[in-house]
């Protein structure tokens, strides 16, 4: 089992969220926030796990699902926000994400079906697995747009 990939796909999902809950504002992402408190090394250094969000958030930023300004030490990214092509990858509605004929107003069927809405959802619920594939499907470039609800 590769536990970095799972811790990866809910730091990538914890602040792709985070960023979305701000959108369009730039605020500062601490990792601290992400994944809580972290004691350093003996040498003051961040812990693995530490190194490993940071590290999640700058691929996020090197693959152009967010932008920011500079670090802040090893500790966040400054003035981070969504890019186009990660706000429209979160808002966007996920096929099947609701049951058939649900009786929920067309806003709200818009809103629950959105892949941030079900990523918000499975980490709420601890839900690894939902986690993971709810991230993949961030990372995948299209969806069947015929079935999209936006």
């Amino acid at each position: 089992m590769d536990l970095q990939i799972d811790e990866f796909y809910k730091d990538a999902a914890s602040g792709m969220l985070a960023l979305y809950q701000a959108f369009p504002r730039k605020v500062a992402l601490y990792v601290e926030d992400l994944i809580g408190r972290e004691e350093p090394d003996e040498f003051g250094l961040p812990s693995k796990r530490h190194q490993a969000c940071l590290g999640a958030l700058l691929w996020l930023a090197e693959e152009g699902y967010v932008r920011f300004e500079s670090t802040i030490a090893y500790d966040a990214l400054d003035q981070a926000v969504l890019t186009e092509k990660g706000f429209m990858r979160l808002s966007r509605g996920i096929p099947h994400a609701l049951p058939d004929g649900d009786s929920q107003t067309a806003s709200m069927r818009r809103v629950r079906g959105t892949l941030a809405w079900q990523l918000r959802e499975a980490l709420g619920q601890h839900n690894s697995e939902k986690v993971a594939r709810l991230t993949r499907l961030l990372f995948e470039s299209a969806l069947n747009q015929a079935s999209d609800i936006v």
